[in-house]
């Protein structure tokens, strides 16, 4: 009896020696992610599947919280909704910030410059001294920059006789360092001229426009098309605008990303909302797993862009195009709208 007891305290010793000596299971890496606009949407939808798939097989906790700044456009509601999402984050405390697109930035993340918290970024349009990000220790990420003669060479292979183009922008402030960079890059090149900078503030306005562009451009470049208000001072919804858009314009347009072209916009060069977050979760993998510091790790753009085309909007404005084309583009067969319809 006083064997069998022996043996079994030994054995009972050896299991938690065992124990005590194998590793524990980790914790997964809590990361708070902060979007500017919402979901469902194709670009900050992507942003995070890319954000993700560069994190597959490490255990993650990921709390996501929506600005939706696209609907909450004011000032007042900004401060608020960031004061709400650093309110979450002081309290879950994660082991980083995932922030996308400028408003983020602005009202969340500059907030943490200089603490303990690494952040990573995507999607930004400003520089990122804007934020003070620059000289941040513990701040790192992806710049969003866009491919404006690239997207135009794409168009011009489609409709060869473009040469003017009509650049529009809503009011809101993202869209600056985005007309600066479009402005330097129109002033190396002689093969497009562009006739209007213009900005636009109400959905009236914007309808004039593009009526009179129809006389006095070749082409459109949509860009800003989110912050036109209605009579009720609401801001008529982009879905809205491009599909007004693609019923009234005779012009061949671009912008530089693919939810445009799927709402109506016939071509772009876009920037890859996957590509964005791809890179992004491999700073944030460097960060976590690696031990990294995020200050070590350049703040850079993506350089790859894709090129799409709406065959619907082609369609619409009888243009044929050539299997070369076709061939070395994506194709958007039909128009978002109708897609919803069936």
């Amino acid at each position: 009896m006083l064997h069998r007891l022996l043996k079994a305290f030994v054995l009972m010793l050896l299991m938690s020696m065992a124990q005590a000596q194998s590793p524990a299971t980790p914790r997964p890496f809590k990361i708070f992610h902060v979007m500017s606009y919402h979901s469902p949407w194709v670009w900050t939808d992507g942003q995070l599947e890319g954000f993700k798939r560069s994190l597959a097989g490490i255990p993650l906790e990921v709390k996501v919280f929506q600005m939706n700044t696209k609907v909450n456009s004011d000032l007042k509601s900004k401060e608020k909704l960031g004061s709400e999402a650093r309110a979450l984050i002081d309290s879950w405390k994660p082991d980083l910030l995932y922030t996308t697109d400028d408003e983020a930035q602005e009202f969340v993340a500059s907030h943490y410059v200089g603490s303990n918290l690494p952040i990573v970024f995507s999607g930004m349009n400003a520089a990122p001294a804007k934020y003070g990000f620059a000289d941040a220790k513990n701040v790192t990420g992806v710049l969003e920059q866009e491919h404006f003669i690239e997207s135009l060479t794409l168009l011009r292979s489609i409709v060869p006789g473009v040469k003017r183009v009509a650049v529009v922008f809503d009011d809101a402030a993202i869209w600056q360092p985005v007309a600066a960079r479009m402005r330097e890059s129109a002033s190396r090149q002689s093969e497009f001229n562009v006739v209007a900078w213009d900005t636009i503030r109400t959905w009236e306005e914007y309808k004039a426009k593009v009526l009179a562009y129809q006389s006095s451009a070749d082409a459109i470049a949509l860009i800003g098309v989110f912050n036109f208000k209605d009579e009720r001072q609401k801001n008529v919804p982009y879905q809205e605008v491009l599909k007004w858009t693609a019923a009234n314009s005779r012009l061949p347009d671009i912008s530089f990303w693919r939810d445009r072209v799927a709402h109506g916009t016939l071509a772009s060069m876009t920037v890859s909302e996957k590509e964005q977050g791809l890179a992004a979760g491999l700073l944030a993998k460097a960060i976590l797993v690696d031990k990294k510091e995020p200050s070590s790790l350049p703040m850079r753009p993506t350089v790859k862009g894709v090129p799409i085309i709406s065959h619907a909007r082609a369609d619409s404005l009888g243009i044929k195009m050539r299997s070369t084309t076709y061939l070395s583009s994506e194709i958007l067969p039909d128009f978002e709208w109708n897609k919803a319809a069936k």
